[in-house]
């Protein structure tokens, strides 16, 4: 059942501080456009700093007068996320994380600084170790009056195609692009909701909560790292296709009911209820595969992703 939950349901976001990775764009920039306005002191956590600095002025002429940072951040390197941590620990409290940037079918195998794949590197390694490092910031929001602190995690309904290949996760024997992507996106949801169990079993009161945008006509969707031709047809196809697209604001709906909403549960996964959960302003419960509630799978995983980043929490 879906929920007539809108953005102006969003209540005060002020005195809260909120991080967002990838934030320079697509939903990322779309959230914190919305956050800054109700309030929030948001910090745009972003790869590349001439692109944050132009969502930054951005902001500052679609929501003058809004308290916003960048924050460079790079999570193919597990070096730039230990320091950006450290960083952010200086600061206090973080009182919603929001995991939301991504790398997406790249048509060769690449790696990150520390040999990963790169999407598996990126969206769940990455992100994994974040969250970690991070988690005492969240802590100390959960001991202050207030709402309780949130980790939002971006997933996808291509999770629903994804296998997760324990015996090879970084695709070393065999690549393919989208099928890393899927894989990634799967991982994704199920550290999401392992990561619930977890906090549950710890008496926390920080939720982890995930969202799935649909299919947004994103720079995500219509570049990448593509050829001259296939970016052209992607864009091609955005417009042919539009009504089955969610723009960037539409997409980002999801996220901020996740990060806001006091309808979202831990452990909750939630988006668009539009034909096949392409689209929609409606949010709801959102499909989950067999796979992605697996919790003897999913604590697999974590231990695979503790190994892999030196990073062990929960």
């Amino acid at each position: 059942m879906g929920s007539n939950w809108t953005l102006a349901d969003i209540p005060s976001q002020a005195g809260r501080r909120i991080l967002i990775t990838g934030a320079n764009s697509g939903i990322g920039y779309q959230a914190a456009f919305t956050l800054a306005r109700k309030g929030a002191h948001v910090i745009l956590a972003c790869r590349d700093r001439g692109k944050g600095e132009t969502a930054l002025r951005r902001l500052d002429r679609e929501a003058p007068g809004t308290a916003t940072e960048l924050a460079i951040l790079d999570l193919a390197s597990l070096a730039s996320v230990r320091e950006f941590a450290a960083r952010q620990l200086e600061h206090g409290q973080i009182d919603i994380l929001i995991n939301n940037a991504g790398v997406m079918a790249p048509p060769k195998r690449r790696e990150t600084a520390d040999g990963f794949e790169l999407q598996f590197g990126t969206n769940v390694l990455g992100h994994f170790t974040l969250t970690g490092l991070l988690l005492p910031a969240l802590r100390q929001a959960e001991s202050e009056a207030g709402g309780a602190p949130r980790i939002v995690t971006i997933a996808s309904i291509a999770h629903k195609r994804g296998q997760m290949d324990f015996d090879d996760p970084q695709s070393r024997r065999s690549y393919s692009p989208m099928g890393a992507y899927q894989q990634s996106k799967l991982a994704n949801l199920m550290l999401a909701l392992e990561m619930d169990r977890r906090l549950r079993s710890a008496g926390s009161k920080i939720l982890s909560v995930a969202a799935h945008p649909g299919v947004a006509h994103t720079n995500l969707f219509q570049a990448g790292e593509r050829s001259t031709v296939e970016v052209w047809a992607r864009k091609v196809l955005g417009y042919g296709i539009g009504a089955l697209l969610n723009t960037e604001a539409e997409g980002a709906i999801p996220t901020l009911y996740a990060a806001t909403a006091g309808e979202a549960k831990g452990g909750g996964y939630y988006g668009p209820q539009g034909f096949q959960e392409m689209c929609g302003e409606e949010i709801g419960p959102a499909k989950i595969s067999a796979q992605a509630e697996d919790a003897v799978a999913a604590a697999r995983l974590w231990g695979i992703c503790e190994e892999l980043t030196g990073v062990a929490y929960l």
